[in-house]
């Protein structure tokens, strides 16, 4: 793939983790040590968005989240939000009478930021943008990227012209990037890169779970352009994550992650925690209602220390995150490149 990574010395990209996690200091670490990294577009404002792309002085990329239909009705909406109302108590919240929030997370505003102000890399998750958007991107020099979970979803963005894909495999933590959350996708990373890259000549980066340096030389040698982490970075530095979920991370011992709908509506893989096990099998497919709702809970919940009702994103590596410098992760896993 052409473009500002390939110049890098090593190809590790840090992935968007949105929410906090991802911030310019820990994009401009990844660049210094020879990687690459995307800003976190989804949840920001354009102007919030445009501020930490002009505090970098490196090449980055930007991913932002496709809006959808809304998929819960209001009925199902109150149902959970009153379910959800001892949960908010404690914290001097009132989630039985929230607002029912659906918005498109700035959209128009933020393609037409990157628009003005163009970047290597735009990604998108959650879906494909229209087809007006990638010609308007390509048209200024950016390269447009789509998320994809299974080789139905990357043909369908070869079809829009697309100029690479970002293969995520369900062991990726956060926001499963499927087209489709009422029937995500959960296919494993190795035998997802397999099926993406026999069905496209497109570059394909690899992402889900890879947190050591013989994850990445083993998914170099199945094609892929460059591998992508999150997780293995939450701990470091110039991390953004909550202390919570710092500490977190380090506390929770083998196996404690699953793939949840209960914060937001929208599947997403994290530790499992007392909020999970009390919500999941009642909440509802409804993003972005189900985050609006659980939002103001999760933020009061970080400021208390309270990690049973904070959504500790994390993939299936969370147990090789480490401490330090952003830099020294990137040198370690680009090791024997």
């Amino acid at each position: 793939m052409t473009g500002s990574w390939t110049a890098s010395a090593v190809p590790v990209i840090a992935a968007p983790m949105a929410g906090g996690a991802t911030r310019p200091a820990l994009v401009a670490a990844v660049a210094s040590a020879g990687g690459f990294g995307f800003l976190a577009g989804g949840y920001k404002t354009p102007e919030a968005l445009g501020a930490e792309m002009d505090a970098l002085t490196v090449p980055f990329g930007v991913n932002l989240f496709v809006p959808g239909p809304s998929t819960v009705g209001e009925a199902e909406f109150r149902r959970y939000a009153g379910e959800l109302a001892a949960e908010g108590a404690p914290y001097g919240l009132d989630l039985a009478a929230a607002p029912m929030v659906e918005d498109d997370d700035h959209w128009q505003g933020k393609i037409d930021l990157l628009l003005e102000s163009p970047v290597p890399f735009v990604s998108f998750t959650f879906g494909l943008p229209g087809a007006d958007v990638v010609a308007a991107l390509t048209k200024v020099g950016t390269q447009v990227l789509a998320t994809v979970t299974t080789a139905a979803e990357a043909r369908a963005a070869v079809e829009l012209g697309v100029h690479g894909l970002i293969a995520q495999g369900t062991e990726a933590g956060g926001h499963s990037g499927t087209h489709t959350p009422e029937q995500p996708g959960v296919v494993p990373l190795r035998e997802l890169v397999q099926q993406v890259v026999a069905a496209t000549s497109l570059p394909v980066i690899a992402a889900g779970g890879v947190s050591e340096s013989s994850q990445v030389r083993e998914l170099l040698a199945l094609g892929v352009s460059a591998v992508a982490v999150g997780t293995v970075l939450l701990r470091t530095d110039e991390s953004g994550a909550s202390a919570v979920h710092k500490e977190a991370i380090a506390a929770a011992g083998p196996d404690r992650t699953v793939i949840t709908r209960a914060f937001t509506g929208r599947p997403a893989r994290g530790l499992r925690n007392g909020f999970i096990d009390r919500h999941e099998a009642t909440a509802p497919i409804g993003y972005p209602a189900i985050h609006h709702l659980t939002r103001p809970l999760r933020a009061a919940a970080a400021a208390a220390g309270q990690p049973d009702q904070v959504h500790l994103w994390a993939g299936t590596g969370y147990r090789r995150a480490r401490t330090g410098p952003a830099a020294d992760v990137i040198t370690a896993l680009a090791a024997e490149l």
